[in-house]
């Protein structure tokens, strides 16, 4: 058996392949043609590994071998495994056996796999000319066919390497990405918070409609796996708008083990596919997301006359989607287990007119449980902090607990992080949820009702820290003293100056 290997150095010898692309291919394009490879590659490796092993043990009866493959989580087509195309890197047309390839494991494996592939081609124009493009795969290949990316289980072990160095990928592909970003990751550590809040328990339902690669749903069901021995008694369901992004989010949960998921493709307000049996929207215990901060042109037009009921309570502005997402995300709520958390811009807490009387309305209801103000530079491709506002349908009092945690976070060159302490500290007062000076305000409906329903966390609770009073007479003493040096030090000089000879 071959000694094992760490995770950092597979997540290096990953990262170190996209040096294939850098300075020819655009990282937002190439991110992708990084990410299919090793899932490729992966599935190759597992494919070879329980072959060999098959192999060893009935060696004469290929038929029985044959019949035994068949059961495994992917059926991979001969020609299509990664060590043909390996095989064949210095001939000509690598981009169009690659895509074969890829056709044929989806054929292989439709119910899984279906359009996971249909947005990627290695044999795109964007890669360069035929012979730059040839080339570029031909590395390809070979970095990864090197031994530091050998991902047999048999050398891996169980961990799970592969779906933590996609993961690293997926980090460093959205700190290149700046702006971009944002439409498909969220820092883990914000992810980790909202799932913690949420409580994910054995048997839930799990959503997160704007899914983006995949991460926040995964931490939900991590959080239940670590708090039951191992347990996957819970189904994860998303849908993401951008296709590049689902077949993203698909790979990623296959690389992870995340087999009981449900991810699909399409624009969650203008055509919402997690539907229940009566073509209704499906009920979940936890809905999570990260929707793309105030979006434009979010189906505005289309809104009133949509079929769901989910602006019964006021269409929200033409130009700024958010509330659109939230009321999605509520009417998607289980009556009595409906619980969610939803990353959004400060504005949505103060902002007037159809804003405003949303607002107003989910406050009347008791929908609005607590609300999170976090730290600047969080999030890719913004700087603007953003707050984390919880819902939930069988709330324990009425009122709104508020959370300024905006000062606490570790610095980081462009993005801060908040740190497990942080983390730590956000979740106790969530679960106290009672007054703690200069952190967080348990709001009465009262309260809430004189401010008009702002709910700019400035309103409810005081950071204001009062100055030390300054000691004239202290200052005063200190500058006459300094002074004094000051004097002493000139004359110093002066002394020097003439045993060097220098006069005035």
């Amino acid at each position: 058996m071959a000694e094992q290997i760490k995770q950092d150095d597979i997540n290096k010898a990953v990262w170190a392949a996209c040096d294939t692309f850098r300075g020819t291919v655009d990282g937002a394009i190439y991110k992708d043609y990084v990410l299919t490879m090793l899932f490729l590659k992966y599935i190759s490796d597992v494919w070879q590994d329980h072959y060999d092993t098959y192999k060893e043990e009935y060696g004469n009866e290929p038929a029985l071998i044959e019949e035994m493959m068949k059961n495994e989580r992917f059926v991979l087509p001969e020609k299509a495994n990664f060590y043909s195309l390996y095989k064949k890197r210095h001939e000509a047309g690598n981009g169009e056996r690659i895509d074969k390839a890829l056709h044929a494991i989806e054929e292989a494996n439709i119910a899984k796999l279906r359009d996971v592939f249909q947005d990627i081609s290695f044999n795109s124009n964007k890669l360069g000319e035929e012979a730059q493009k040839n080339e570029l795969l031909k590395d390809l290949l070979e970095d990864f066919a090197k031994d530091t990316l050998n991902l047999r289980p048999s050398r891996i072990g169980k961990l799970d390497v592969i779906g933590n160095a996609y993961e690293y990928l997926i980090k460093n592909f959205a700190a290149d990405a700046g702006r971009k970003a944002g439409e498909f990751y969220t820092p883990p550590e914000v992810s980790s918070l909202m799932a913690e809040i949420m409580e994910p328990k054995e048997g839930d339902e799990i959503c997160d409609p704007t899914c983006g690669s995949g991460s926040l749903l995964m931490k939900c069901g991590r959080l239940i796996q670590e708090q039951n021995n191992g347990s996957k008694k819970y189904a994860l369901y998303g849908q993401e708008a951008i296709g590049s992004t689902w077949a993203l989010a698909k790979m990623n949960m296959f690389l992870h083990g995340e087999d009981n998921h449900r991810i699909e493709w399409g624009d969650t307000i203008r055509n919402p596919k997690l539907l229940d049996g009566d073509d209704k929207l499906k009920h979940f215990d936890v809905v999570v997301a990260n929707p793309p901060f105030s979006l434009d042109k979010w189906g505005h037009s289309t809104a009133e006359s949509e079929k769901f009921g989910r602006f019964r309570r006021g269409v929200p502005p033409k130009t700024k989607g958010d509330y659109a997402f939230i009321l999605h995300m509520i009417e998607t709520m289980k009556p009595k287990t409906g619980r969610m958390a939803v990353v959004a811009p400060h504005g949505v807490l103060f902002r007037g007119a159809a804003e405003g009387r949303i607002r107003q309305k989910l406050v009347e209801e008791n929908l609005l449980d607590t609300v999170i103000g976090l730290p600047e530079k969080l999030f890719y491709g913004t700087g603007i902090p953003a707050a984390i506002l919880i819902f939930k349908k069988n709330k324990s009092d009425d009122k709104v607990l508020f959370i300024d945690a905006s000062r606490e976070f570790t610095s980081g060159k462009n993005q801060n992080q908040l740190s497990a302490e942080n983390i730590e500290k956000i979740v106790a007062a969530n679960k106290a949820r009672e007054t703690i000076d200069k952190y967080a305000y348990l709001a009465t409906p009262e309260e809430l009702a004189e401010n008009d329903y702002n709910l700019n966390i400035p309103r409810y609770v005081d950071t204001f820290e009062e100055e030390e009073e300054i000691d004239l007479m202290a200052v005063r003493a200190e500058r006459e003293k300094l002074k004094a040096e000051l004097a002493e030090l000139e004359i110093k000089m002066d002394g020097y100056l003439k045993e060097l000879g220098y006069t005035a």
